[in-house]
């Protein structure tokens, strides 16, 4: 394997935290190193390019804020695990550009380096390049490093890189990394391209079993563990490093103060366990400061004064007999529905209060709060994708849903008529029984007080 080596840029990487870290402009300004990971298209390797990233920094010792472009859940469990901090979801779908802008200030502040993965190619979007990571990189200001597969390919790479760099001035596109690299002549050949186009090459991540094994554990379930060293290990002598802190440094914004808060704290208890109940925005949590949380795979009853159950999305089906067991947490979730508490379910959170949830071997008993029955069967397994959007309560809701689970039989009715990204309806149901409210859809209420909804 062949090594990109930098003695010099070595040097200014371990020297950062003195030489460059917080440089002050003004009373109020500061900056650091600050880009967003994209590429041309999916599966082009940023993710581990992106997680590689975080590890060997953080290993490093510095303090490494990550962010995720898009709805995705998974990835920014992967940057949890890498810097030891929680990633936050950056979606201008869901979100103004005004908050968008204040959660990556607000989180960026004792951080030493801000790194933002983005999501499908970096202009695909849900309308052109609406939503898209390059809007994200232009709301927030920071420069765009691009992550290029390079396998079977070394010119032909210069007017794919010229259209990137030259197609949008409201983003930089500062460096290259290549993925993918073949020999030491395919990456003299990429190194030519890069003169050519006038783009910085600042990593040559080779063609090996150790990038094919790094890709393959970030692609495996998110509950069990992984090793940092599997992506780092790519970073280490691969990249430059010191270069691309340096060229990516730049001015961090200041968040907007928050308001003071009133003394009303809803108490909010919410289900989170590795798997089941596990997909939830950050975001929403800070967002309480009064939360408690409770596994459902153990069989405790909830506490009966919470102001809010919320049940989040996951992957239910595929613990249903250790949720099936716990008969004293469903029957006080079930209780609590009904004498009148409020209860937010989204996708798997949804499922769980049905009656019934069919796998391929049996039909598992659930709460039984909504009186419907899903099916988590091979045979009826049918992907539902896309942004969501509705209109309750005199409230705007946003949301994403991604399943393959359906309901069996016929579908509820649903409260309001549901829209897709481009405003056509969709036929997602938005399900309310008494205080609890119910969908596949995960919706985003960053900007919103949730407990309006009721």
């Amino acid at each position: 394997m062949f090594l990109f080596r930098s003695t010099f840029r070595q040097k200014s990487l371990n020297n950062f935290k003195i030489e460059h870290n917080f440089v002050r402009m003004s009373a109020h300004e500061k900056k650091i190193p600050q880009f967003m990971i994209a590429a041309p298209h999916s599966s082009s390797g940023k993710t581990t390019v992106s997680i590689g990233l975080m590890e060997e920094l953080t290993l490093r010792g510095l303090k490494v804020q990550p962010f995720k472009c898009g709805p995705d859940y998974i990835d920014t469990k992967f940057h949890l695990r890498s810097c030891n901090r929680p990633s936050y979801n950056l979606d201008s779908y869901f979100a103004t550009a005004e908050h968008l802008r204040n959660i990556y200030a607000k989180h960026s502040q004792d951080a030493d380096i801000c790194i933002v993965e983005g999501m499908m190619g970096l202009f695909d979007g849900y309308s052109r390049s609406k939503g898209s990571a390059a809007e994200i990189a232009a709301i927030l200001g920071i420069p765009v490093i691009l992550t290029v597969d390079a396998q079977s390919t070394a010119y032909s790479l210069a007017p794919l890189l010229k259209g990137f760099r030259d197609f949008s001035s409201d983003i930089t596109v500062k460096g290259v990394i290549f993925n993918k690299v073949g020999s030491l002549k395919h990456r003299q050949m990429l190194e030519e391209v890069c003169q050519d186009v006038g783009l910085e090459a600042i990593g040559f991540i080779p063609k090996s079993k150790e990038a094919e094994n790094a890709s393959r554990y970030l692609g495996l379930d998110f509950s069990q563990p992984a090793g940092k060293a599997a992506a780092s290990s790519l970073i280490s002598g691969n990249v430059d490093l010191g270069r691309l802190l340096e060229m990516t440094t730049c001015e961090l914004k200041e968040p907007i103060p928050s308001k003071p808060e009133d003394g009303n704290r809803p108490k909010v208890l919410v289900a989170r366990n590795s798997e089941s109940f596990s997909f939830i925005y950050q975001e929403h949590l800070d967002g309480w400061r009064n939360i408690r949380f409770f596994n459902p795979e153990e069989d405790l009853e909830i506490p009966s004064e919470a102001d809010l159950l919320y049940l989040p999305g996951g992957y239910p089906e595929k613990h249903l007999e250790a949720l099936a067991k716990c008969g004293k947490t469903m029957s006080s979730i079930k209780r609590f529905a009904q004498n009148g508490g409020k209860i937010i379910a989204e996708c798997g959170g949804m499922m769980y209060l049905c009656k019934s949830i069919a796998a391929d071997e049996k039909e598992w008993p659930m709460c039984g709060v909504l009186p419907y029955s899903i099916t988590a069967r091979s045979k009826d397994r049918k992907l539902c994708l896309g942004y969501r959007s509705f209109s309750y309560n005199g409230l705007d809701f946003r949301g994403h849903e991604f399943h393959y689970t359906n309901y069996m039989g016929k579908v509820p009715e649903s409260m309001v008529q549901v829209f897709d990204a481009k405003g056509n309806k969709v036929s997602t149901p938005i399900v309310r029984l008494n205080n609890t409210i119910a969908s596949y859809t995960h919706l985003y209420w960053g900007e919103q007080d949730i407990f309006r909804i009721f």
